[in-house]
């Protein structure tokens, strides 16, 4: 038995099927791209195709009755010369920007008291978090609209304090476009950095107590560095989508804080300029690109040390 079970082997590794590591590796490329062929799929026919047929207009010529001429231009890209464009997409990366570190800042602590509290604790606590984001998205920018009505509660309460003026507003301006897109990505800061901070040697900080450092110093010089992967998702994961926010600054910006996403959006629907909207996307879409390219670089310096 032991030695057909043996001449079997012999035969099979013979033949190439067993013992030749590039059919080995053949196979298991093959399995992988199989695996992965249903979600690469998915990607480049709802973002990869999408994305070029949108890089496609922005080099198409302007229809006079509203969209697509039949003609190339490079002049739809022209439109980044005007001075109101430029202060758009300036107001747009400042308060993009803006809103991500006030996100992070406040995602911090609560990452680190998340990361320290008993583990029986720690799922309650998380879907105290999550929870009232099961509600509508936009219902929940519309509250925050009555919240800050010139006439609401709020406003009226700060007046009574001489803490807002008769003619000051809550609403629309940059201000409540901060405030409000903080209120929205914070739950999306808080993950990343409380699943780094799970993970996280928290006895290191004591070995640096003992050793003299402060516990601002310890915190800053072995805890922050320690949940580095966590902060540069954290900071990629609100400040992609906030490049292109559209909803917030519609309903509580008004003119004085509307961002490019608001522009393209008019661009597209109001003017029917489609090629204009495409510029502004392709360049907007270069922005997003950029920060996702410096997490996967860092991703990969990590992985290569």
């Amino acid at each position: 038995m032991k030695q057909a079970e043996s001449t079997k082997n012999i035969v099979a590794c013979s033949s190439g099927s067993c013992c030749n590591p590039a059919v080995t590796a053949l196979k298991k490329l093959r399995h992988e791209f199989l695996t992965t062929l249903p979600s690469f799929g998915w990607l480049a026919f709802f973002v990869l195709l999408p994305t070029l047929l949108v890089l496609a207009i922005a080099f198409r010529e302007t229809d006079p009755a509203g969209g697509i001429g039949a003609g190339w231009t490079l002049g739809q890209f022209g439109i980044f010369g005007q001075k109101s464009i430029l202060l758009l997409l300036w107001r747009t990366f400042w308060i993009s920007a803006l809103t991500t570190g006030i996100c992070v800042a406040l995602a911090l602590p609560v990452a680190w008291f998340l990361a320290r509290v008993r583990k029986e604790w720690r799922p309650r606590l998380l879907l105290l978090i999550i929870v009232p984001f099961w509600t509508n998205f936009l219902i929940r920018v519309f509250a925050w609209n009555q919240i800050l009505h010139s006439e609401g509660g709020l406003a009226r309460f700060l007046r009574a304090l001489h803490l807002l003026g008769e003619n000051d507003s809550l609403l629309f301006n940059s201000g409540a476009v901060v405030l409000v897109s903080v209120y929205t990505y914070l739950p999306f800061a808080i993950l990343p950095l409380y699943a780094a901070a799970e993970k996280f040697d928290f006895g290191l900080l004591d070995a640096a107590r003992d050793l003299g450092a402060t516990a601002f110093r310890s915190f800053w010089s072995v805890f922050l560095p320690g949940i580095r992967k966590g902060i540069t998702t954290a900071l990629v994961i609100v400040f992609v989508p906030m490049l292109g926010s559209y909803v917030v600054p519609d309903l509580v910006g008004g003119t004085d804080g509307q961002m490019i996403g608001n522009k393209i959006a008019q661009r597209n629907f109001a003017d029917r300029n489609l090629p204009a909207a495409s510029a502004m996307s392709a360049i907007l879409t270069l922005a997003v690109l950029a920060p996702l390219l410096f997490r996967r670089r860092e991703v990969n310096g990590d992985s290569s040390s």
